[in-house]
C-alpha cells in the first residue's frame, strides 16, 4: 500500500514516542511539571498517529447485525368447551367448592410471599449502606488524599481513621496491604508516568524501607525520611494540621474520638471534659512540645537526605535501598594467647 507523502512512517513514529518517554521522565526529574503535560500532550499525539498509520481506520468497521427473536407460539388448543365450564349441578357444585378451597389457599401463600420481599428489601437496604461507605475514589487517592491532611510519614491504620473521620467513605483495609508494592513495581515499569506515588519513609541510618509507614513521593526528601525523633514529631505535627482542620468547622463525633486519641498523649491538651476536645487547646499544646524536639529532628533528617542524595538512584530515594548482606572477612589466626572463634 503506498504513503502519503509527508506521512511519517511507523518506524520514525515508534523513535518519535521514546524520546517523547525520555523526555517526560527527565522533565518530570527536573521538577518542570509544566513542559511534562506539555510533552505529555505531544507523546499522545504521537501514539495515535502510530494507531493510524499501523492499524489502520476500518478495522472497526465490521458490526454484527442483532439477531430476530421469534415469536412464541401458543401450544395449548382450544376446545369448544372452557376447561372450567361445569356440565352439571354437581360439578358445579365440586367447582364453587374448588374455587373456594384454591382462593383460600391462594390467600395463604401471599403471607409468605411478602415476608420474603420484606426481608429481601431490607438486606439489599443493608448492603447498599455498606457499599455507600466505600467511597467513589480509588484507594490510592483515598490514601493521598488522608496523607495530604497529616503530612507526615502515617501508619495504614492512622490514614484509614483519618479519611473515615474527614471525608466521606471509608479505605479498604485490605487494600492497603500491597498498594506500597504495587506502587514499586509501576513506578519501576515507567517511572514517573503518575503525578505521584505512594512510597516507604526511609530510616536515617540505614536509608532502607520503614516498616509500616506511607509518605507522598513529592513531599521533600526530608520529610520522608524518619529517625529517632521523628515518630514524636511527626505525631505532633499531625495532631496540629488535624486540629486546624477541625477546627475551620465543626467536628463530627468520628472526628472528636480521632482528636481525643491525640490529644490524650499531648500534656496540656485536654481541658474538658473526657472524650471532648477543643481543637485550638490541642493545637496550642502540641506547638509547645514540637518546639523542644523539631530542631534535633530537622538535623538529622536533612543529614540523611543528604547522603540519600549522594547513594541512591531515583527509585531508591522513593522506596528505599536494599540492604544488602556482607561477604565473611577472611579469619586470621590467633596471636599472642588469643582464642580463635
Amino acid at each position: 500500500m503506498s504513503r502519503s507523502p509527508g506521512v511519517p512512517t511507523p518506524d520514525a513514529l515508534e523513535a518519535r514516542i521514546a524520546e517523547l518517554r525520555a523526555a517526560v521522565r527527565r522533565a518530570m526529574a527536573a521538577g518542570d511539571r509544566t513542559a511534562a503535560r506539555e510533552l505529555r500532550a505531544e507523546l499522545r499525539h504521537a501514539e495515535e498517529a502510530w494507531d493510524d498509520a499501523v492499524l489502520g481506520t476500518g478495522a472497526d468497521a465490521a458490526e454484527t447485525a442483532p439477531r430476530e427473536t421469534a415469536p412464541r407460539r401458543s401450544s395449548g388448543r382450544s376446545s369448544g368447551r372452557p376447561r372450567g365450564a361445569a356440565t352439571g349441578k354437581g360439578e358445579r357444585a365440586t367447582g364453587s367448592s374448588g374455587g373456594a378451597a384454591g382462593s383460600q389457599g391462594k390467600v395463604r401463600a401471599k403471607g409468605p410471599a411478602k415476608r420474603g420481599t420484606k426481608g429481601s428489601a431490607k438486606s439489599s437496604a443493608k448492603g447498599s449502606g455498606r457499599g455507600s461507605r466505600r467511597g467513589l475514589l480509588p484507594v490510592r487517592e483515598q490514601v493521598h488524599q488522608a496523607l495530604t491532611l497529616l503530612g507526615v510519614p502515617s501508619a495504614p491504620k492512622l490514614v484509614g481513621s483519618v479519611y473515615a473521620a474527614f471525608f466521606p467513605g471509608e479505605i479498604a483495609a485490605g487494600r492497603l496491604t500491597s498498594l506500597r508494592r504495587d506502587e514499586e513495581r509501576s513506578f519501576r515499569t515507567a517511572p514517573y508516568a503518575r503525578p505521584y506515588y505512594l512510597c516507604a519513609a526511609l530510616t536515617a541510618d540505614l536509608l532502607a524501607p520503614a516498616r509500616g509507614l506511607l509518605t507522598v513521593s513529592t513531599w521533600p526528601l526530608e520529610r520522608r525520611i524518619v529517625g529517632p525523633l521523628s515518630p514524636r514529631t511527626d505525631f505532633l505535627t499531625s495532631a496540629i494540621r488535624l486540629a486546624e482542620h477541625a477546627g475551620r468547622g465543626e467536628p463530627n463525633p468520628e472526628a472528636q474520638r480521632l482528636l481525643w486519641r491525640f490529644a490524650s498523649n499531648i500534656p496540656g491538651a485536654v481541658d474538658g471534659t473526657v472524650g471532648t476536645v477543643d481543637p485550638a487547646v490541642l493545637a496550642e499544646a502540641a506547638r509547645g512540645e514540637l518546639e523542644v524536639h523539631r530542631e534535633a529532628d530537622r538535623r538529622r533528617r536533612e543529614s540523611a537526605a543528604g547522603r540519600a542524595l549522594d547513594r541512591l538512584d531515583d527509585a531508591e530515594r522513593l522506596f528505599g535501598s536494599r540492604l544488602r548482606a556482607l561477604q565473611d572477612a577472611p579469619r586470621r589466626p590467633a596471636v599472642n594467647g588469643e582464642t580463635d572463634r
